[in-house]
């Protein structure tokens, strides 16, 4: 896959130079330029065929982005060739022979060793670093006696700051707690199973791999959910929707915790946490529920 990831750069190396400068390709050049660079990119997309699909989907959806990149990079790279001022190199085409080469060299970043597990593990981080990004968001942004919209509006943008629609009352403050609560377990299911699948994540049969592609999936849906919760959390408070995005986040925590546990990625070692989690989430959902109770 490298290999054929590096060629592909080097045709793209080919193509922008002999358009650099005079004198330009001869018509039997051009067709040979044409004929190599449709090899190299139907050489990318032959790999990415050949993968097996047992080897596992979260595996086969990251090469299938690095080979879109690259074939996407190739046609930019071709376009800008065909619309720029003969025998010029234009920023243009540095900048799309630039993306070309990028988007190959991301190959190198691909997972080695159990292929799928490696995929799933970096699925994971990925999820967790969204999750992590918005709870660190939301703690600096609750401090207490902070303006939330301080560091982007000025004074004269809105007015009064003494607007209720720019800060949070103690009841507000009150509910958020709990949300908080829910998001920092979000955070804490994503690290301690991103640990479990490192340590007992095993891809040596066909029920392992679909596991693994699964919890990746399950995951997926937690990190948009916790988005979305920390949106609602924002002035003004609508309690009836923070609820609403609540129950999201707590179904998506829920479906994931239950697949772990039944997945073999959680030993008899593991299932501590997950009950704790499991009853931190409800603890959690309950608390917003009685915070909300009024509104409905």
């Amino acid at each position: 896959l490298g290999q054929t990831f590096q060629v592909t750069s080097q045709e793209a190396t080919k193509l922008s130079l002999a358009f650099s400068r005079p004198p330009l390709p001869s018509a039997e050049d051009c067709r040979k330029l044409s004929e190599d660079v449709q090899n190299a990119i139907l050489a990318v997309a032959t790999v990415y065929y050949w993968l097996p699909k047992g080897q596992g989907t979260t595996l086969r959806k990251m090469v299938r982005d690095a080979t879109t990149e690259v074939v996407e990079g190739m046609i930019q790279l071709t376009d800008t060739i065909l619309n720029a001022p003969e025998e010029s190199l234009s920023q243009e085409q540095l900048i799309s022979t630039g993306g070309v080469w990028e988007a190959c060299e991301q190959v190198s970043n691909l997972p080695r060793g159990e292929y799928n597990q490696a995929a799933v593990v970096s699925a994971l981080a990925a999820c967790l670093g969204v999750v992590k990004d918005a709870v660190e968001e939301m703690e600096h942004a609750l401090v207490e006696g902070q303006d939330p919209y301080g560091d982007i509006m000025e004074d004269e943008e809105l007015g009064f700051r003494g607007n209720r629609d720019t800060y949070w009352s103690e009841a507000d403050r009150q509910l958020l707690s709990s949300c908080m609560g829910l998001m920092k377990a979000s955070k804490a299911c994503l690290k301690k199973i991103l640990a479990a699948v490192k340590a007992h994540g095993k891809a040596d049969s066909p029920e392992q791999i679909a596991q693994l592609d699964d919890l990746a999936d399950i995951a997926n849906e937690i990190s948009p959910s916790v988005d979305e919760l920390a949106l609602s959390m924002y002035p003004p408070v609508n309690p009836l929707a923070v609820r609403l995005n609540v129950s999201i986040c707590k179904a998506s925590l829920m479906n994931f915790l239950y697949f772990c546990r039944a997945s073999h990625v959680c030993p008899p070692s593991e299932e501590g946490w997950v009950q704790f989690l499991t009853g931190a989430v409800d603890h959690n959902m309950n608390k917003v529920k009685n915070f909300t109770q009024g509104q409905l």
